[in-house]
């Protein structure tokens, strides 16, 4: 970003310190606050004397200079929880009032803004996070991610929309980052163009696939089509009722067919005025490495550039413990190109790496998780979250914990999303089995309960959102779950065959617990 956008915001990070000294005083109330903060990607947690700060990394990326920046803030401001989120950003938690405008101004220099991390915002640009080293990838869509963000930082405080827009860019080999459903979703071609759907969503109200909206966006007109996007949401948006102010309820308002109709007008619009179309975009330097080695381990990952590596790291629960950029930091700081990715399930790619780099790198992160199970992603959850209803992080690390002591064997259960209320953060509908917080009444009185969702899917060309099948006591979720895990085992078959094959088995153990 240009100086002059960044002195602004330097500008608004100071008039900031006077606000969250008001809100720590008691001065303004958690929703006046929240309207301010939200926008510098802050918010107040449930205990208020508490503040989370979240540090938006375009396309996920966590460059040398910026785990420098983590590590150093880390250490020095003492933070003590670190949370991986599921649009590929990083939250610092448990903040004082007069950490939170100090870190953001300093985060700065490495390029990282917290403008826009929350509130009624465009958010963190996301992309596949192997792309440029993924085989089989159609193209690195990387440089579209940074140049999208970079767009929209600098035209968010001239615009006012109903609510966040969410924008994903897809290489072609999965789809872990929900191009089918996000607000805006572009999915890379064999022809070297885009497919673009838009106005899709999670939520409790109205999931909504994207509409398919042009099969083949020309990659240098993108910002064309991201600008028409942010026109329409504004000319059609609901401004009177937050609950109904997402793009997917402009396929109610306008239909499908006229929201295509409305999009792809203000496309035209946007190309006539012109002056958005992108010159060669930057393609990353070609290192030169002593590639001769191999490496064999369940989460070394070779990439397309052969002899090179990316590691695998999952965190339980997506808590990324306070030593671990350090750690990292020091494996990396002197490997060209080594930098790190951060993927929406909650999961880092460590890249770039020859495979005697990658052996180093595995010992480092010895604690990730080591099954499918334990790969399960969770929201921050009810204990920090001031719009939890369940504190999933809690859930998550008991139910591990039970499927541990239980022996179940790897791939008898599959990863599961948890998110603490209906709000959708960690994805719950598109996994193969969801959970979302909330109460059941047993005895007419409300019990801590969960939502159950099976049979979602976020597979390329074939993503669907899960069915509610019942809800079941938080209590028992565990025991459903060793249940459901020991059936699978005794019949040696991994999740996905025994769900499919004994589908009146697998009800009958569910219809118990809800």
């Amino acid at each position: 970003m240009n100086k002059q956008w960044t002195d602004t915001l330097r500008g608004e990070i100071e008039d900031f310190k006077e606000t969250i000294r008001a809100f720590d005083q008691g001065e303004i109330d958690r929703k006046a606050y929240k309207g301010v903060s939200g926008g510098l990607g802050s918010y107040a947690q449930r205990d208020v004397s508490k503040h989370m700060l979240r540090l938006r990394l375009p396309g996920g990326r966590l460059t040398l200079e910026r785990l420098k920046f983590l590590t150093e803030v880390v250490e020095r401001e003492q933070v003590g929880r670190m949370k991986l989120t599921t649009c590929e950003t990083i939250q610092l938690h448990d903040l004082s009032a007069n950490q939170v405008p100090a870190l953001m101004a300093e985060a700065v220099g490495c390029e990282i803004y917290t403008k826009g991390g929350g509130g009624d915002n465009p958010r963190n640009v996301m992309a596949s996070p192997l792309s440029g080293v993924q085989p089989g990838e159609t193209f690195d869509v990387i440089p579209y991610a940074e140049t999208v963000t970079k767009y929209l930082l600098s035209i968010c405080r001239d615009i006012r929309m109903p609510r966040k827009l969410k924008i994903a860019f897809c290489n072609g080999v999965d789809d872990c980052v929900h191009s089918a459903f996000r607000d805006m979703g572009f999915l890379a071609q064999p022809d070297g163009t885009f497919a673009l759907r838009i106005a899709g969503g999670l939520g409790a109200a109205r999931p909504s696939m994207g509409v398919l909206v042009e099969e083949h966006v020309n990659p240098r007109e993108v910002l064309y089509y991201v600008r028409a996007m942010v026109d329409t949401f504004c000319a059609h948006g609901n401004y009177e009722n937050r609950a109904r102010a997402r793009t997917r309820y402009m396929q109610d308002t306008l239909g499908p067919n006229g929201l295509k109709e409305a999009f792809l007008k203000n496309v035209a619009a946007r190309k006539a005025e012109g002056g958005l179309e992108l010159k060669d975009l930057e393609a990353p330097a070609s290192i030169a490495r002593d590639n001769s080695g191999t490496v064999d381990h369940p989460r070394a990952i070779p990439q397309k550039q052969v002899g090179m590596y990316a590691v695998k790291y999952h965190p339980v629960g997506g808590l990324l413990p306070v030593e671990k950029p350090r750690q990292l930091y020091e494996l990396l700081k002197d490997i060209p190109g080594a930098e790190i990715r951060l993927a929406p399930n909650e999961t880092l790619y460590i890249i770039n790496l020859t495979a005697a780099e990658a052996e180093k790198v595995i010992a480092a992160t010895s604690d990730s998780a080591a099954t499918e199970f334990e790969h399960s992603v969770a929201c921050i959850g009810a204990a920090t979250c001031q719009q939890g209803v369940r504190d999933s992080q809690s859930v998550l690390q008991t139910v591990v914990k039970a499927v541990q002591e239980a022996g179940i064997p790897d791939g008898a259960l599959p990863k599961i999303c948890i998110s603490g209320c209906p709000s959708s953060c960690a994805a719950h509908q598109a996994g193969a089995m969801g959970f979302q917080g909330g109460v059941k009444l047993v005895d007419k009185k409300p019990q801590p309960a969960f939502k159950m969702f099976l049979n979602g899917t976020d597979q390329l060309g074939q993503a669907r959102f899960g069915q509610e099948v019942g809800t079941v006591l938080e209590a028992d979720l565990s025991a459903l779950l060793v249940e459901l895990g020991q059936a699978a085992a005794s019949a040696g078959q991994r999740w996905e065959r025994w769900s499919a094959d004994h589908a009146a088995e697998r009800d009958a153990i569910i219809a118990k617990y809800v």
